[in-house]
């Protein structure tokens, strides 16, 4: 009879998530051409709509206006918190946090300028060496994602991203490349960050501007086949050029519950959760699942195959399955339930859960439930690469930080990973998001905050960009050396 597992194995991998628009800065440094998240410009909060997806998509118009200079704004992934000149100070933070692993991504546009470059920007792909190396120094691995929301907007501007098959050939050329440049420091990657956002927000996801497609969601969905399909030709390059690495798919999880044991409430949710493991269904199943061919019938959505592609689906398989979790999400049949404000979507307001500063519902249980159904569907490996809380952070006179609020949140969730563990799930590793403050994603502000590692930056770009330890540092550092037994 097998012993009862009573804690976190201990290879467990233990660490933080980036990316690169998000953190590096340096935009116009290092040879590096523009990238969809260089056009994403700051919205003050007064300006926003509940929707936030409106602040990541834009117009044909738009993008032009940007590049003539008749469009003045922020564009504060532009410069991020400066990483770029300053990743051996964050890393050396990272290695006193204990890190066994960082997530990080290859900015696309720094290794191929405009994306379908013939040939690659050295000087590119010598600072991610310098900084693997650095990663490496502290005995930290590196977990790489090879597409987080940042296209080259110069195959936005040449193929409308990846709505083109073209777009496929130079993706492969990317992937080849920083795999045979890597292969000996990368052993863990992944191919597209919460893939099923592009879904959501186009061009976040896939540099498609909307305006140019006769159908969005044809548009949309086929630019997702072409990303299927270079995620499986990807998946077969990194087994081939690095044997002894692992490759995952990512996507965003909406666990979505019921508001109520009303059937049509049930089907509701069921649906919803359907649609949102579609993605992982075709990453690790290899095959896009009946339900699907539903909704593209009565959406009249034809998707355009070429010969071979289901067979590369099927053959090319991911070695594990990652995700963030960060919220869950109730639906109600009824229009008449209150609606809450989350990321990117919209659900109905949980009455036994709290909220976020900016609305988002914490359920640290539903993080157990995704991780069992998650480990029941696909009986894969699997990796949890962003949680936290993002929430505003007061500097107190003598520049300490008490966020009490994000230990309690991170605390909550990890009893949970560990309690999924004990249900036998295979769970390899967290890493934290944003374990230093970072441009937010979706509203590109500072001041929402998600980091062990205060960055000394407002909303305005204003500040010193000093990094300081908050209380949840010294907390998250006691997490990592005793293996999740400390909390």
């Amino acid at each position: 009879m097998s012993s009862v597992i009573k804690g976190f194995p201990e290879n467990f991998l233990w660490g933080g998530a980036t990316a690169a628009n998000q953190l590096e800065g340096a935009y116009n440094e290092g040879g590096k051409g523009l990238s969809s998240a260089d056009m994403i410009a700051y919205i003050p909060k007064d300006q926003r709509s509940a929707d936030i997806s409106h602040a990541m998509e834009i117009s044909s118009k738009r993008i032009e206006q940007i590049l003539s200079g008749e469009f003045e704004a922020r564009f504060p992934k532009r410069d991020g918190i400066d990483f770029y000149h300053r990743y051996k100070e964050d890393i050396a933070l990272f290695a006193e946090l204990g890190f066994k692993v960082f997530r990080m991504s290859i900015h696309w546009s720094r290794i191929f300028p405009n994306g379908y470059d013939e040939q690659p920007n050295e000087e590119g792909l010598q600072f991610y060496d310098n900084v693997f190396d650095e990663l490496l120094k502290h005995g930290i691995e590196p977990l790489v994602t090879l597409s987080h929301y940042e296209t080259p907007l110069g195959l936005t501007q040449k193929y409308n991203g990846w709505v083109s098959r073209e777009v496929v050939d130079h993706f492969t050329r990317y992937a080849e490349t920083v795999f045979n440049r890597y292969k000996d420091k990368v052993k863990y990657w992944l191919t597209f960050n919460e893939i099923n956002i592009i879904t959501i927000s186009a061009f976040t996801g896939g540099g498609v501007v909307v305006d140019r497609l006769d159908n969005k969601l044809q548009g949309m969905y086929q630019a997702l086949h072409h990303q299927f399909v270079a995620s499986s030709i990807a998946t077969k390059l990194c087994h081939e050029i690095i044997p002894d690495a692992k490759i995952g798919c990512m996507l965003a999880r909406m666990e979505t519950y019921p508001n109520s044991c009303n059937p049509e409430d049930i089907r509701k949710a069921q649906l919803a959760n359907q649609m949102n493991l579609f993605f992982t269904d075709v990453h690790a199943r290899g095959e896009y699942p009946k339900f699907m061919e539903r909704y593209f019938a009565e959406n009249n959505i034809v998707l355009h195959k070429e010969a071979g592609d289901d067979e590369l689906l099927k053959q090319y398989t991911v070695d594990y399955i990652s995700f963030s979790y960060y919220m869950s999400i109730t639906v109600a049949a009824s229009d008449n339930a209150d609606q809450t404000a989350g990321n990117l979507m919209m659900g109905i307001k949980n009455p036994y859960l709290e909220a976020s500063d900016w609305g988002w519902q914490i359920d640290p249980v539903g993080l157990r439930v995704t991780l069992n159904s998650f480990y029941d569907r696909y009986q894969k490996p699997l990796f949890i690469v962003e949680n936290g809380l993002g929430a505003y952070d007061k500097v107190e006179a003598d520049g300490s930080i008490h966020d009490s609020y994000r230990i309690e949140y991170l605390r909550k969730h990890i009893e949970q990973m560990k309690e999924a563990v004990k249900d036998g799930v295979d769970l390899m590793g967290y890493t934290a998001w944003g374990p230093i403050d970072l441009v937010s994603m979706s509203t590109s502000e500072m001041s929402k905050r998600y980091g062990f590692i205060y960055v000394d930056q407002d909303d305005d770009g204003n500040g010193t960009l000093a990094r300081s330890r908050k209380d949840s540092f010294a907390w998250y550092k006691q997490v990592i050396a005793s293996n999740g037994e400390q909390l």
